[in-house]
């Protein structure tokens, strides 16, 4: 028979117990920001230093870990939001939230994927819950931005979770060649959804050259079916 994980009973951890705890919880941090959510529990305990077997006792499995860990990420990303809501301007709100939102992602993988789905069950877990607790702020962006002129009439909220998926996938394959790049195609992407009469903005960085560009296509990989 099982027995309980301890994080699951409810009961205050014994100081050493908690000490793991926080140590599993760092190399989670650490390996998922480096590689993604790919990494294996038995990953996490070597580089925590501690026996598989007790991470298996604080947290039963890995989607265990990743709600443990990226609740608070996920208020963060919402907290973005609502700081872009706070600004008067409805576009240089809806621009803060790209900006920043981009920023943590390209910084850490595993939040990345948490954001966009890639990984998580859709029976629980908290992909579908940070959606949820997300897609009300970033619908009530656009819709401001609407209401303001400030964005393309044609433009919707269900853009916004796709843009950022394009531009990470350009800050994933350039970030060995210059890990701010993506902030020029951001602006692209942004200059884009502006409605008519906007002067173009000014490119943040400057573009890679040649060899820039095909070692960033070196690591492209086709989608495994």
């Amino acid at each position: 028979m099982n027995s309980i994980p301890e994080e699951a009973t409810g009961r205050p951890l014994r100081k050493d117990a908690e000490r793991n705890r926080r140590r599993i919880l760092d190399a989670a941090g650490t390996l998922f920001a480096e590689q993604g959510l790919g990494v294996s529990l038995d990953e996490i305990a070597h580089h925590a230093d501690v026996g598989v077997g007790t991470v298996y006792r604080r947290f039963p499995d890995k989607q265990t870990l990743i709600d443990a860990l990226f609740e608070d990420q996920l208020d963060t990303i919402a907290g973005v939001a609502e700081e872009a809501l706070a600004i008067d301007d409805a576009w240089e709100g809806l621009e803060h939230f790209f900006r920043v939102a981009l920023e943590k992602q390209a910084h850490n993988r595993g939040l990345k994927e948490l954001l966009l789905g890639a990984g998580i069950s859709e029976s629980g877990g908290c992909g579908p819950r940070g959606r949820d607790r997300i897609e009300p702020l970033v619908v009530r962006l656009v819709e401001r931005a609407h209401d303001a002129g400030a964005l393309r009439p044609d433009a919707s909220p269900y853009d916004v979770p796709l843009v950022q998926l394009m531009v990470s996938a350009v800050a994933d394959y350039t970030r060995d060649v210059d890990p701010e790049v993506w902030r020029r195609l951001l602006t692209v992407v942004l200059d884009g959804l502006r409605a008519e009469g906007h002067a173009h903005s000014p490119m943040p960085v400057p573009p890679l050259d040649r060899d820039g560009v095909l070692r960033a296509m070196s690591g492209w990989r086709p989608p495994r079916g």
